[in-house]
């Protein structure tokens, strides 16, 4: 008789497919199983749940459920919280709509405040509204203040004129200022151009600087100019050097290019280096001249 190995090799595949699923497996397909039920995945497959499986996912739910009535969700299904639940998110819900209120939240519900808590998120409002008008920032509505508040944000408002003024910034209205708050805001405008100046800044204004100040600035800048220097930087100006540092500048340049060559690191410019040093460097590393 013969045999036919195609035949034969898928009867042994039918055979292994009645093989019992490994007990690991299946187990860890369970578990995964129950994973998805209890994140409400589209992949759970409740026919495959134990009972305590089911039991597990319906407390899933049902606490998933309580979080999203707590975050204000549209998901939230009321009608399945418990009374204890029910009051538990009444009482947070008016807490939150008593702290939306005070705060000025769009969300506030001032129907639902009771008499007392109307009072205080009348008067919060009040205080954010004279707190705007004084800072200048937010929505202020000068009609609701009081002679004394008016007056008091009206000094705030000329010294957040002045601040802005000696700070230079563009909300800065001269026309409001005093003849002494003048005089402050050209002391502030004349330090912050000597420390610009100082700092090597573009804002510095040499033509507006003492003597003094001009002496004091040049030793400054030709301090600066030596560091850039020494640091082979763009903005060196080696014409402003003297011929003492010229000299040291040029010296340490020397050892820089000679060590480079040494070394075998770095930019090396062997045409600037004396016989002696191509011949210690020769001995060192054996390269030719």
């Amino acid at each position: 008789m013969k045999i036919n190995f195609s035949q034969y090799f898928w009867l042994q595949i039918a055979c292994l497919s009645l093989l019992p699923i490994p007990a690991g497996a299946q187990s860890s397909d369970l578990a995964q199983n129950l994973a998805d039920c209890k994140n409400g995945r589209e992949t759970c497959d409740r026919s495959r749940l134990s009972e305590s499986g089911l039991a597990e996912v319906a407390l899933s739910k049902h606490q998933r459920d309580v979080a999203n009535c707590r975050n204000g969700y549209n998901s939230c299904d009321r009608s399945k919280l418990s009374e204890s639940e029910a009051i538990a998110l009444a009482v947070a819900d008016h807490k939150q709509n008593v702290s939306n209120c005070a705060m000025g939240i769009s969300s506030c519900d001032p129907s639902r405040l009771t008499g007392s808590e109307a009072r205080e998120s009348s008067t919060a409002a009040k205080q954010r509204n004279l707190e705007n008008c004084s800072d200048g920032f937010g929505a202020c509505d000068l009609s609701q203040l009081t002679p004394p508040e008016l007056r008091q944000v009206s000094i705030a408002v000329r010294q957040r004129n002045l601040s802005d003024c000696k700070d230079g910034t563009s909300s800065c209205d001269r026309s409001k200022l005093t003849p002494s708050q003048m005089s402050e805001v050209g002391l502030a405008e004349h330090q912050r151009n000597v420390w610009n100046c100082e700092s090597g800044w573009e804002q510095c204004d040499h033509s507006r600087l003492t003597p003094r100040e001009t002496a004091q600035i040049a030793v400054s800048e030709h301090r600066r100019n030596i560091l850039a220097c020494t640091a082979s930087e763009e903005s060196c100006n080696y014409s402003a050097l003297t011929a003492a540092e010229a000299k040291t500048l040029a010296n340490a340049e020397h050892k820089r290019n000679y060590d480079a060559c040494l070394a075998d690191l770095g930019y090396c410019d062997r045409s600037r280096l004396s016989a002696a040093e191509i011949d210690a460097i020769q001995l060192k590393t054996g390269v030719p001249r």
